[in-house]
């Protein structure tokens, strides 16, 4: 069975271990995914598992998702994704849930940051920026682009004021503080990324 899963990031809170030390969490609604697609190294050249999550009108999606998730018995879902594994034994319509994971496992979470819109390179990208003294006149700008006559360009990459955030992150060496069966739940401890009702994506750790 693939070791990973998609979810929801529902909030933070916070729980105390055996010790009585205080762990901040992230509590995902993990699951239940459902068994879309086995792919196999005969057919596909890889061994791969592909999990559905959420439902969805079938109004609001295309034909061709609408009937490759009838095949394996699905009728509608949010989000598709692969997770490569050796040894699969799930079939398609088979339902995944967060017992896949243990307490204690090191796992990463990927999810879509918080966008922040158009950010100048202070927030953007931590620079120091200039004095904050009366009388100077570089605060918060970027400085020098580069030099003047050669190359008589910007060098691409360089780092410069833009759209900030609303891109995929991963967190990684995460660990699983609890994990509640029933009402299909994974503690996390620290921080991911993504807003509240967000989906993510969780695997473990090689």
């Amino acid at each position: 069975m693939a070791k990973g899963l998609l979810g929801t990031k529902l909030g933070m809170s916070h729980v105390f271990d055996a010790q009585g030390r205080f762990i901040p969490v992230t509590i995902i609604q993990a699951g239940p995914c459902s068994v879309s697609q086995v792919k196999t190294v005969e057919k596909d050249r890889y061994e791969a598992i592909q999990l559905a999550y959420g439902q969805k009108p079938e109004r609001r999606s295309t034909k061709a998702t609408t009937g490759h998730l009838k095949k394996a018995g699905i009728e509608g879902a949010v989000r598709l994704a692969e997770f490569r594994n050796s040894g699969i034994t799930a079939e398609p319509g088979a339902v995944i849930t967060a017992d896949v994971f243990a307490a204690g496992e090191k796992v990463k979470v990927t999810g879509i940051a918080k966008g922040k819109g158009f950010q100048g390179v202070i927030k953007r990208h931590g620079f120091g920026g200039g004095r904050a003294s009366h009388g100077s006149h570089f605060h918060r700008a970027p400085g020098s682009l580069g030099a003047g006559t050669f190359p008589g360009r910007v060098f691409k990459g360089h780092r410069m004021p833009g759209h900030a955030g609303a891109r995929k992150q991963t967190a990684t060496h995460l660990t699983v503080v609890q994990v509640d069966v029933e009402n299909h739940l994974l503690l996390i401890q620290g921080a991911i990324p993504g807003p509240r009702h967000g989906i993510v994506r969780i695997e473990a750790m090689s």
